[in-house]
Parts: C-alpha cells; structure tokens; sequence
C-alpha cells in the first residue's frame, strides 16, 4: 500500500454516490497480514491489469532520474482515477520537475471527468492533454506545464514486483488492495525547456495499485531507491493520526530478479534532519539512515533539494513531498550508491485544514 487519492473538485459529487462518504484523500488504509488476504480474490495477472478497473481508487505512479549529457533532473507523473457508481469517472494528475542543476523544482495538476463506458482493456488515459499509454512493461508518458514538457518512453527491465507475493494486500474491514510495481524501467525520450529539447536517458519506478479501499486517516513515508549492482529497494512506514506507526514493510529486487519482502523487524528507518516548508508551514524528516541487517545494506539518504513540496489542494486536496534524493552507504561493507524519489504524506494541510507538523 502507498497512495490513496480522491479528489477535491468533486469531494462533495462522490459523497453518497458509493452510499457512504467518499474516501479522505490520499489517507492511509491499513493492511493485514499476508495470511489474512482475502480468498475470493484472483491474483495480479498481467499485461492484463495495467489497464484500469472498475474500483473505487486507482492510480500509476511514476517517478524516476533521467540525465540529458551530464545534466541530472528528477521527475514525477502520476494518473489518479477515482469512482462512484454511476457518477462520472474522476481524473486528477500530478507533474513535477526536479533540475538538479540549477536547484531548481516545478510542479502542475490537472483533473478531468469522463463519463462511464466499455471497461477498458488497454492502459490509454489523458487527463487534459497530458496522457499515459501501454502496458506489458511498455509506457509512454506525454505532459507539458508552463516551463517543461516530458515525452518519454518507458520500457522494464526486469520483472514487476507482485506485492504480498500475489499481487494482493487485504486491508481487513477497509477492504482489498491490487498493487504492483515495476521497479526499473528504462526511459529515453525528450524534455523541452526553454533553452531548447533535451534528450534525456535514465531510470524511473512505476507503482500500479487499485481496489474498494475505507479510508484511515494518517499519512506514510515511502522509499524507491535503484542503488549499484543492480538492486532496487522499496521501504515504507504508515503512521496513524497521532504519527504512531502502525506499518512498516519493504521489498529488494536484485539484477538475477529475485525479490525479498521485508517485514517490520527485518530494517530500520531514522530521521536524522528536519525541513519547514516557507510555503505550508509543515515539517518533514529530509535526511534518513535505513538499515536492512540481515541484507548487510546500510544507507544514508538525502534529498537533492530540500524543497520538493507539491501544494495540490486543487486536484487531490493534500499537500505532501515528493522528490528525488541521493543513498550512500555500504552492503556487507563494501560501499554502495544509488538515487531515487520518496514521497512524505501526512505532514502538512489536509483536505479539512488541519496541521500534522514534526518529524516523525
């Protein structure tokens, strides 16, 4: 489990339209144990179900490092779809650009509605003009805002990680989860700047997850790192409303595309910095130390540029960071290195206007 979006826009449409209040957007659901899933589920199959579902929540979330020459830039693209029986389909996306030379971040959101059809069996979304197409381990992604525009291809390079083994989480009385994630894909495309286009090349995550989730609320640090020798690590922590944590889980995709699910005693994550937005007024853990004993695996993590923070009250009703970040440190003491992006939700104005501020 990661992200749990719904709109602001049409907060007010979708309560009552699924004969309860609609989802708090993004807030946390809770999973059980793996054993605990529900039976009458069928597994993830794929390229089948990178298309969408009829489901109350969806999304595919993409962020990843590309590099044009040797000038590095961050990027996230994400493609929320939210539905309530037979009210219009709900589309909201996020896209930001993180350039790491000049220091420099920008971010857009847009949201759409369509009406309900066929379902779907291909992945061909467009929210506005930006759009996402594909599927089977092929994407394509198109978005433009005011200073930048991405086209960019996305092909994996390895097996998708099928979360819980199967593809399935089961958030108990919450409801049930669908998620995968394709950990690294390759990219090559074009990023148009003012100065001109820019080839760019580089590596980039994709979360896909979907389901008839309940909503807690909450927030969650999340980790995608891809680090040398191949390695591609995820860890996450979900905190209730007090910043109590209530789960922590992780997974490490290796080169030979062996994947080890890592439950809350195997690793360890620390807050070793704090940084206040000027903008919100929030404060979020911006440096970390992440432990994988029994992995040998120790890592220091930093963001390239502390302030990352995406204000989009407009589309999803949430203010969080997302950016990209830097690891170093040491596997079974030899020194290792990697980049990657981590999203911190839960830290600052919520749809209601609430402050969850601090370090957690």
């Amino acid at each position: 489990m990661r992200r749990l979006p719904c709109t602001l826009l049409l907060s007010v449409l979708l309560i009552g339209c699924a004969g309860s209040a609609a989802p708090t957007p993004r807030s946390v659901a809770v999973p059980v144990a793996p054993d605990q899933q529900h039976p009458a589920l069928s597994p993830v199959a794929l390229p089948r179900d990178d298309a969408p579902h009829r489901a109350l929540t969806e999304w595919w979330y993409f962020t990843g490092h590309l590099t044009a020459g040797d000038r590095p830039f961050g990027f996230e693209f994400v493609i929320f779809q939210s539905e309530r029986r037979d009210a219009p389909r709900l589309y909201a996306s996020h896209f930001a650009i993180t350039d790491m030379r000049t220091g420099t971040f920008a971010y857009a959101e847009r949201t759409a509605l369509r009406p309900h059809g066929g379902d779907p069996e291909t992945l061909d979304l467009a929210v506005d003009t930006w759009t996402l197409n594909g599927g089977d381990g092929r994407f394509r992604i198109r978005a433009r805002m005011e200073a930048h525009a991405l086209d960019v291809d996305l092909v994996a390079t390895r097996p998708p990680i099928l979360h819980g083994g199967t593809g399935i989480i089961s958030f108990g009385p919450a409801g049930d989860s669908y998620y995968y994630s394709y950990t690294r894909l390759a990219a090559t495309g074009v990023l148009a700047m003012a100065e001109g286009d820019l080839p760019v090349s580089g590596l980039v995550w994709m979360d896909h997850q979907w389901g008839d989730f309940i909503s807690a609320g909450g927030g969650w640090d999340w980790f995608a790192l891809h680090l040398d020798g191949g390695l591609d690590a995820t860890f996450s922590r979900v905190f209730d409303e007090k910043g109590d944590t209530t789960l922590r889980y992780g997974s490490l995709l290796d080169d030979l595309g062996r994947t080890t699910h890592l439950s809350a005693e195997r690793f360890r994550i620390d807050s070793l910095a704090t940084w206040t937005s000027p903008h919100s007024g929030a404060t979020y853990p911006a440096r970390w130390r992440v432990s994988v004993p029994e992995e040998g695996l120790d890592l220091t993590i930093e963001p390239v540029l502390a302030d990352q923070e995406l204000d989009t009250r407009a589309s999803t009703g949430v203010t969080y960071w997302e950016g990209a970040v830097l690891a170093r440190g040491s596997r079974w003491g030899a020194p290792i290195s990697g980049q990657g992006y981590v999203e911190l939700n839960g830290y600052a104005t919520t749809l209601v206007g609430d402050k969850r501020g601090g370090a957690r």
